[in-house]
């Protein structure tokens, strides 16, 4: 079941054109879910790829899918560092900011905005979300966009088309690990 939701939902950031991706899956017991993370780490973290739970619910868990050098240069763009500050982060490691992130999702029931910045969304698009309160928008995909449109556009059906190559190979019979580009 979780290799259809990373094909699904993950095809992207396994090809490496995404930084991350993030989805919902639904578990019979907290053993089974720390089980089946650890053992995709095992076999993703060779390329790249890690897998980390955001949130757990009583059922279910938010599944991080994503690449920790990718994430690396995305936090050290420009403005991000500013950005974060004053959302409560302070400067640490990858996993430091993951982890307040995390802290974040807890306390609240929704999503914090910057949550943006942890899925390789464009700051100038994270700000601008924030700033018009989701209205506004020139276009949305799989972010709304704020900035540059022509980009965004061609990014979404990058995604798009990436994912269903994935599908179909994936139903060819190629695994997730041969789908999974190295770093």
């Amino acid at each position: 079941m979780l290799e259809r939701q990373l094909i699904e939902h993950c095809s992207p950031t396994l090809a490496s054109i995404k930084t991350a991706n993030l989805f919902r899956y639904v578990y019979s017991s907290r053993e089974e879910l720390k089980n089946c993370i650890y053992v995709w780490n095992e076999m993703l973290s060779i390329k790249g790829v890690f897998l980390e739970v955001l949130k757990r619910g009583r059922q279910d868990a938010l599944i991080y899918v994503y690449r920790k050098e990718k994430l690396k240069e995305d936090l050290k763009k420009q403005g991000v560092c500013d950005f974060l500050k004053k959302c409560g982060y302070s400067n640490g490691t990858e996993q430091e900011i993951l982890d307040f992130l995390k802290q974040r999702l807890q306390e609240n029931e929704g999503f914090p905005h910057e949550i943006g910045l942890f899925l390789g969304y464009p700051l100038e698009d994270v700000i601008g979300f924030v700033e018009n309160g989701g209205k506004n928008s020139k276009c949305s995909g799989c972010w709304k966009v704020y900035g540059d449109q022509d980009q965004a556009m061609r990014l979404f059906e990058q995604f798009k088309k990436c994912k269903n190559v994935y599908k179909c190979l994936f139903a060819e019979g190629r695994t997730i690990s041969q789908l999974t580009v190295a770093a």
